[in-house]
This record gives C-alpha cells, sequence and structure tokens, in this order.
C-alpha cells in the first residue's frame, strides 16, 4: 500500500484545499475545480506506480487542457500572469489570483515545480516536440524570464493607468493571443536549442514565482546512495539537467526539477 500513498495523499490535498474554497467563498466551482485537478494528477501517479510510460502525460493532458479551454476559452478567464496582475490590481482575490497563489506561489512548497511537469499547458504541447532530451549544454539566458515578467506587468500597469474600459474583453484577447506567442516562441527555441523546454528555462515568467519556493519543497527526488553506482543515466535524461544524485537543496539546477521521474524510470539500480 505504500506505493499509492503519494496519490492518495496528493488528491487529500486537492480535496482539502477544494472545500477550504467552497466554505470560503460558497462557490460550488472551487469544490469542482481542484477536486478534478486533484483526481487528475492524482490518477497520473497512480499510473506510474504501475509503470504506465505515459503517466504523466495523461495528468498533464487533463489539466493542461481543462485550464486552457474550459476556464480560458470557455470561462474566458485570464490564467496568464496577465490575469494574476489584472485581479491584483482590481482586489479581488479570485480565479487567477487564487491560481496562482495554490499553484504557483504557496503550492511550490509542496510540491516544487509539480506545476510545470503535470499540469502547464504551455509545456503541454511543448513536450511532444522531438527533443525530450537537451541535445546541447545550458544557455545563460535566464535573464529573458525577467524581461518578459516585467513586461506582462507593465502591459496591464499601462491598461489601468491609461483607464482603458472593457478590462475584461483585453485580458480574455490577452489570454488568446499570449498563448498564440508563447507556443510560437516555445516551439522557435524547441528546434533552435534542440531542447523541449527551452522555454521554460529561458523565457517563462512564471518561473520567477516557482523558482524560490521550489528550493523549500517536501516533495524531492532523492538519491539512495547506497544504490547509486553513478552511471549518470539519470542526468542524461534529465529535461531540465537537474543533478538529482546530490541530495541537497543547493543541486546544480535543484529548483528546476519538474518531477516527470525520467530519472527515477531510468536508473537501473532503482536509486531515485
Amino acid at each position: 500500500m505504500k506505493k499509492y500513498l503519494l496519490p492518495i495523499g496528493m488528491f487529500a490535498l486537492f480535496e482539502t484545499v477544494a472545500i477550504m474554497f467552497y466554505l470560503a467563498k460558497g462557490n460550488p466551482f472551487y469544490l469542482f475545480n481542484f477536486s478534478y485537478i486533484g483526481i487528475s494528477i492524482a490518477f497520473g501517479i497512480f499510473l506510474f506506480t504501475k509503470k504506465h510510460a505515459n503517466a504523466r502525460r495523461v495528468a498533464q493532458l487533463l489539466v493542461g487542457l481543462y485550464m486552457l479551454v474550459y476556464l480560458g476559452v470557455i470561462r474566458r478567464e485570464n490564467m496568464q500572469l496577465e490575469g494574476f496582475w489584472y485581479y491584483l490590481f482590481i482586489g479581488i482575490f479570485e480565479a487567477a489570483t487564487i491560481h496562482y497563489a495554490v499553484a504557483k506561489i504557496l503550492g511550490p512548497l509542496f510540491f516544487g515545480r509539480g506545476w510545470c511537469g503535470y499540469a502547464c499547458w504551455t509545456a503541454m504541447a511543448l513536450d511532444f516536440l522531438p527533443y525530450k532530451v537537451p541535445q546541447g549544454p545550458r544557455k545563460k539566458l535566464g535573464w529573458v524570464r525577467y524581461v518578459t515578467f516585467t513586461l506582462s506587468f507593465l502591459f496591464v500597469f499601462a491598461l489601468f493607468l491609461a483607464n482603458v474600459g472593457n478590462m475584461e474583453k483585453i485580458m480574455f484577447y490577452a489570454f488568446i493571443i499570449g498563448n498564440i506567442l508563447y507556443y510560437a516562441v516555445g516551439i522557435i527555441l524547441a528546434f533552435a536549442f534542440k531542447d523541449n523546454r527551452a522555454f521554460c528555462k529561458y523565457v517563462c515568467p512564471i518561473t520567477i514565482f516557482l523558482k524560490p519556493m521550489s528550493y523549500f519543497s517536501l516533495l524531492r527526488v532523492q538519491c539512495n546512495k547506497s544504490k547509486c553506482v553513478n552511471c549518470g543515466k539519470c542526468k542524461t535524461v534529465c529535461p531540465m539537467e537537474v543533478d538529482v544524485t546530490d541530495n541537497s537543496r543547493r543541486r546544480k539546477n535543484g529548483t528546476e526539477c519538474i518531477l516527470c521521474m525520467e530519472c527515477a524510470k531510468s536508473c537501473p539500480k532503482n536509486a531515485l
């Protein structure tokens, strides 16, 4: 039963959040929203325990498509960073602000960059590209994410400063256009650098929230040193180039781990 503790625990965590927001807001949508996400992620982890080859991708598609199509397109909620700034400026703790608080600001304290591996609708598409393992050395372009982060804030700030009307409509179109740009840039970078996750490493502004909190994550890949034979296979297959053989929180690219578990699947000694 021990192998089922993680999916059960993940479901329990999201169900607790669902009930808390339902009781606080009195809106059954939050009960459905977080329950669905919790079930989807728990199902993906359950499939992993059964050694299903596409376990993570199942959860990623279930959550990513739900947030992109249902929340974003059908319900017309801007779940990108611009939506977060928008709700902050109008002083409402709803939609994007709740999403960011749970998934990208406080959540990483529990599950690190798991959002990037199991729920992100941008990475969901990029993971279908051919370069699942980086084909070259990591580039020193991490500063670009701070540019996109700043531009996102300035865009929404300028709209409020100009007292623009129809802000909700503008936010919806910003969501659509923003996603198209993210996909376009992500695909271009993936082929240019031969790395599906190049967008995540260099451009994605959300990582500014995720990285510092992920440093303290409770859920981490750990290496059993007594089993490890230093074959290096785990480092070779890691899409984020994390040194998972180092158990310290200061390990190379430690805050980049997306819990994809490719390292664990490749380990010949089950040391991870």
